[in-house]
C-alpha cells in the first residue's frame, strides 16, 4: 500500500515539474498565431458563460428607442469599429485577432442573425462592462457610463432590425467624427 501511495505521490509531483518546465520554456500556445490547445474554445466558454449568466442584468435600464440607437452608434464608432467594423464594411484587423473580434454588422451566413443580435442585450452588456480576458476585448467599465454601456449593448442586440437612418449613418462610418471635418473642406 505505502509503495502504491509513493508512486501516486511521485507521479503528481514530476507531473507538475513537467507542466512548470512546459510553461516556464515558453512552448504553450501563446501566439495569436499559434493553433489553440484541444477543447481551448469549450473550456473558456464554461466559465465564461457560467458567470455572465450569474450577473446577467436582465432588463436594461434605458429605453429602446431612436435616442438610444443614436448615441449607441455613436460610442460604436468611436470606441468598438476598429476591431468589430462598420455596417458594410469590416475591420482590417478585427479577423487576425484570436479568438477573432465578431463582425457585429455582418450575418451569420445563411441565417437571420447579424453579429450579435441572438444574444440577449444583458449579456453584451456584460461582455462591454466587463471586457474578455486573453480576447483582446476589454474592459469599458472605467471608460464609459452604464448609460453608454447599455446603449451600445441595446444597438447591436438590434442590428437585425430596421434602425433609424441616423444611426446606420453613423455605424456606417459616412458621418464624421464629432470635431472632424471634411478633408475637401476649407474654412473661410
Amino acid at each position: 500500500m505505502g509503495r502504491i501511495l509513493l508512486g501516486i505521490i511521485l507521479a503528481v509531483a514530476l507531473a507538475a515539474v513537467a507542466l512548470w518546465a512546459w510553461l516556464r520554456f515558453g512552448h504553450p500556445p501563446v501566439a495569436v498565431g499559434d493553433p489553440p490547445l484541444p477543447h481551448e474554445g469549450q473550456v473558456v466558454h464554461i466559465a465564461l458563460d457560467a458567470r455572465i449568466q450569474r450577473e446577467l442584468v436582465a432588463a436594461p435600464p434605458v429605453q429602446t428607442d431612436e435616442g438610444t440607437f443614436v448615441a449607441g452608434a455613436r460610442i460604436y464608432r468611436e470606441q468598438c469599429a476598429a476591431c468589430h467594423g462598420f455596417h458594410g464594411k469590416p475591420s482590417h484587423f478585427g479577423g487576425l485577432m484570436y479568438p477573432a473580434a465578431p463582425a457585429l454588422w455582418e450575418q451569420h451566413g445563411n441565417s437571420a442573425v447579424v453579429g450579435v443580435s441572438d444574444d440577449p442585450p444583458g449579456e453584451t452588456f456584460w461582455k462591454v462592462k466587463n471586457g474578455i480576458r486573453l480576447s483582446g476585448m476589454p474592459a469599458f467599465n472605467h471608460s464609459l457610463t452604464e448609460t453608454q454601456m447599455w446603449q451600445v449593448s441595446l444597438l447591436v442586440a438590434n442590428a437585425d432590425k430596421p434602425l433609424p437612418p441616423e444611426a446606420i449613418g453613423i455605424v456606417s462610418g459616412e458621418e464624421p467624427p464629432p470635431g472632424k471635418q471634411d478633408a475637401g473642406a476649407q474654412k473661410p
